[in-house]
């Protein structure tokens, strides 16, 4: 027996390393552009259904739907209010639903005005699209629902390294999409208008989307966004020229 060694219980106990505190600054603490967005379609579908009532007739879809030869006639508004419309209980509570899942977490990472133009961008590129390759009339926020989805996938994707299950968490949300696309093809399905929010929303992300970056202080390691909000500005008045771009050619070639 070596008479340096020691017994057992007189070796030193090991110890874990300290824990480093991490603090993420999250560009906005609540997500009042998300629950304002469900306020206001749920008051616009109450809305519809009113008129319904009244006159026989969905007048705010008369008036609000996507519809080619309307938007021809210079309604452009068209291209915006689809989005708070809906035709049941089902499609409304099915989209609300997505934009409350997927809105609450990314509106605190994107921050109230830039989730907004995310939102918005979404959902005109969708009814872009839909004008372009669709001759019915449609509306419904799938198509901002959509832009939330490619968002989300973008996130995960640049933001990897930060999550423990990225990989799945990237195969289950691409899985969702692919899901709902092959549903898509059913009648009375716009899905030009999901593949055009996709598209959408997949190109703002991806220019302005967070891109989060540990940086190590005196008080912890602190991960902030990476990406300088004029750039997510000029990315999104970018996606917005492309858009409204396709639009034009197509009315002009109508």
């Amino acid at each position: 027996m070596n008479n340096n060694s020691l017994p057992p219980e007189d070796l030193p106990t090991a110890h874990p390393p300290p824990q480093v505190p991490v603090h993420w600054s999250f560009h906005a603490r609540s997500s009042v552009v998300t629950y304002v967005l469900i306020g206001v379609t749920v008051l616009m579908y109450l809305g519809q259904m009113l008129g319904q009532s009244i006159t026989g007739g969905d007048i705010l879809a008369i008036y609000g739907a996507k519809i080619n030869s309307a938007i021809l006639q210079g309604e452009i508004w068209r291209f915006i209010t689809p989005m708070f419309l809906h035709g049941s209980i089902l499609h409304i509570g099915f989209n609300m639903y997505a934009l409350y899942s997927l809105g609450t977490a990314l509106e605190r990472h994107y921050g109230n005005g830039r989730f907004a133009a995310l939102y918005f961008l979404s959902g005109f590129a969708g009814n872009v699209i839909s004008f372009v390759l669709s001759k019915s009339a449609s509306y419904g926020a799938s198509t901002a629902v959509f832009g939330l989805v490619a968002a989300e996938i973008v996130f995960i994707w640049k933001n990897k390294r930060l999550f423990r299950n990225a990989r799945a968490a990237l195969v289950n949300t691409i899985g969702i999409v692919v899901i709902n696309l092959f549903i898509g093809l059913s009648p009375g399905i716009d899905n030009w208008g999901h593949l055009g929010g996709l598209l959408g929303g997949f190109a703002f992300a991806w220019f302005a989307g967070p891109v989060w970056k540990p940086d190590m202080q005196l008080d912890g390691i602190h991960v902030v966004d990476a990406v300088p909000s004029d750039r997510a500005w000029q990315a999104g008045g970018l996606v917005a020229f492309v858009f409204v771009v396709i639009a034009l050619l197509k009315m002009l070639a109508a």
